[in-house]
């Protein structure tokens, strides 16, 4: 008898001694952000306020931003290393790049990520990485993408596709498309920027042959929609976004996601794996559960395209 309650008693002290254990871990998450866009930063958002709303002060966040500067998220990344976070946030591709490339033992999620095989150059997707890597994707549909084009812009002949020769996601959203937009009977001419500076250039180039242009999902283009539009808005020739940020500066329309939603969701994920130990190599990416087709009302006025009742004006 004595045996048994000397036993229940050294349980009872163990389960008490774990409870204040419990309740004061903290943690420390990295946010390496490659540009300061709305997408991205909506995403970044709603990734601190999930964590926020379900651990209150026992996260911390060390949320640095790369001003577009694939070498600075190197250098942000290494600087995540040395402080031994407990988790690592890469906000679009390059940081996921970053990230990856700088440690193989910190849990890294990653979001506004289009398509993981393409970043991370993996054969065989499975839609897990099989490393310390997971998270969303902000990939839209883009057949159905290339379905608006067509709805929008029957009559166009010539599309001009203006993306990011940096990007890699953005040369893959080019590729996809341009196969649904050929199979329509449009002629596709590509005209890739490798940075900011020839941005106006470039547009310029696809505005004299192009009856209508297509911008994907584009960090750098969404950091430069002003300066997009600047060129296609006086030469008349409407932009179809892969996102509402990029539409919203310079597109008529777009079928988007939420990035608010996505990094609500990247959140969710980053909880399983710091409270409740979920393996991120075996987590499956995650996508945004809705898109929703809308027009950026003043452009379209400008322009004079005739956008049908379903599509939403954004605000």
């Amino acid at each position: 008898m004595k045996k048994l309650f000397a036993i229940l008693t050294a349980v009872l002290m163990c389960l008490t001694m774990s409870v204040p254990a419990l309740a004061d871990d903290t943690y420390t998450i990295g946010i390496c952000q490659l540009v300061q866009h709305p997408a991205l930063d909506a995403a970044t958002q709603g990734f601190m306020d999930t964590l926020t709303a379900k651990l209150g002060d026992k996260v911390k966040f060390d949320l640095q931003n790369a001003s577009g500067d694939s070498a600075t998220c190197i250098t942000i990344i290494n600087s995540f290393i040395a402080s031994d976070v407990d988790l690592i946030m890469a906000n679009a591709t390059p940081a996921l790049q970053a990230a990856y490339a700088g440690t193989e033992d910190i849990p890294i999620l990653g979001t506004s990520v289009t398509d993981y095989a393409t970043a991370l150059d993996m054969d065989d997707w499975t839609g897990v990485t099989g490393v310390n890597i997971s998270g969303t994707s902000d990939l839209a549909p883009l057949a159905d993408q290339a379905a608006m084009l067509k709805e929008l812009f029957p009559d166009a002949k010539e599309v001009g596709l203006l993306y990011c020769s940096a990007e890699a996601n953005s040369v893959y959203q080019v590729e996809v498309i341009t196969g649904y937009l050929t199979e329509m009977g449009y002629n596709c001419t590509n005209y890739a920027f490798a940075d900011s500076n020839d941005v106006s250039s470039v547009a310029m180039n696809a505005c004299a042959t192009s009856d209508v242009i297509y911008i994907p999902t584009d960090n750098t283009a969404a950091s430069c929609t002003e300066a997009i539009r600047n060129v296609v808005e006086p030469e008349g020739v409407p932009v179809i976004a892969g996102e509402e940020g990029i539409c919203s500066g310079c597109g008529v329309a777009t079928l988007s996601i939420s990035y608010y939603d996505l990094g609500c969701a990247t959140g969710e994920m980053a909880y399983e794996i710091l409270v409740n130990g979920a393996d991120v190599a075996t987590m499956a990416i995650r996508f945004a559960p809705n898109v929703t087709k809308k027009y950026n009302a003043e452009l379209c006025e400008i322009l004079k395209v005739a956008i049908p009742e379903d599509y939403v004006a954004i605000n």
